[in-house]
């Protein structure tokens, strides 16, 4: 396995960093729309709750060999407690997300779930201390707008799978303002060590109440799940380190495309047009918001390199 990796790292290598970055976060994008179709899949006999367990059993095991590779190193942190804080707010999300996908098409599923990273801009305001001006405030208004364009309440039934994302949504940017103050003191391969070790126990629990043996096709099923989740949780990790934000996320609105294709040719799923206009224009305000923050996160680092006057 690891030959293999190694072989894929080196012709990858050749590849400039951004153009390569680009590659990865189409590549995740289509890895997890692959996943939520799995889980949808599965879920037609199993439990959301048991699925979301074996999607982080299966994928702890796959990435079990490259914890092992870096021995005990990997585990070593000061901050247990907010990693199990973390990994409790995490699977709250998970549960939510795997049942709305399990009842909801996955264009809307997808669409509603870039919701997240407006969430995580006000909960950085309220936790983080973080500035919000008026660009932000109006891109966070135009994003809820198109939230607002997908669900329309009032005016059609409310679907409960697109209100669930909504909220696993809230929930998940708790969990990434987590990871933003972790990754100031442990590396991306400690918080995913301990995200797999304290995720996988803890979904256990509410997937003993509705416990049922899977079949063989179904473990075979789930563990291509937890191994296409987990390496495309790997490929966005090293997109992100690769280039600017700027420079990948739009690629990230993808995601709907494989959701649309794989839900109407698998599922019979035919998106809606206001599902498109709504993930469109949250996705819009999304990339605008991590535009403005890369801006000046450059500015702020220039100014800090600029050498001072002397006195």
């Amino acid at each position: 396995m690891f030959s293999l990796l190694s072989f894929l790292k080196t012709q990858s290598n050749r590849i400039p960093p951004t153009p390569r970055a680009m590659l990865l976060i189409v590549v995740s994008t289509l890895g997890f729309s692959g996943m939520h179709a799995i889980i949808k899949h599965t879920a037609s006999d199993l439990h959301p709750f048991e699925i979301a367990f074996f999607r982080n059993f299966f994928g702890l095991l796959v990435l079990a060999p490259f914890f092992i590779r870096h021995g005990l190193a990997v585990f070593r942190t000061e901050k247990l407690p907010l990693h199990l804080l973390r990994s409790a707010i995490q699977i709250c999300a998970m549960l939510m997300f795997f049942t709305a996908v399990s009842i909801s098409p996955l264009a809307k599923i997808s669409a509603m779930s870039f919701t997240a990273p407006l969430f995580a801009t006000i909960g950085a305001v309220i936790f983080l201390g973080e500035r919000l001006r008026l660009r932000r405030i109006t891109a966070l208004v135009i994003g809820f707008i198109g939230a607002w364009i997908i669900i329309r309440p009032g005016l059609v039934a409310l679907d409960t799978g697109a209100v669930l994302v909504l909220t696993s949504s809230a929930i998940w940017a708790g969990a990434m303002l987590i990871i933003k103050v972790l990754s100031r003191y442990d590396s991306s391969l400690t918080i995913t060590a301990y995200m797999g070790l304290f995720m996988t126990p803890l979904s256990l629990v509410p997937a003993l109440f509705v416990w049922q043996w899977p079949t063989a096709e179904e473990y075979a099923w789930m563990l291509l799940m937890g191994a296409v989740g987990s390496l495309a949780h790997v490929a966005m990790a090293q997109a992100f380190k690769l280039a600017e934000a700027t420079a990948v996320l739009p690629l990230d609105f993808t995601r709907l495309i494989w959701a649309s294709a794989l839900g109407f040719f698998i599922f019979g799923e035919a998106p809606e047009l206001f599902t498109w206009i709504g993930g469109l224009t949250i996705f819009a305000s999304t990339t605008y918001i991590a535009y403005r923050e890369a801006k000046l996160n450059a500015a702020r680092a220039a100014s800090a390199s600029a050498p001072r006057p002397p006195t």
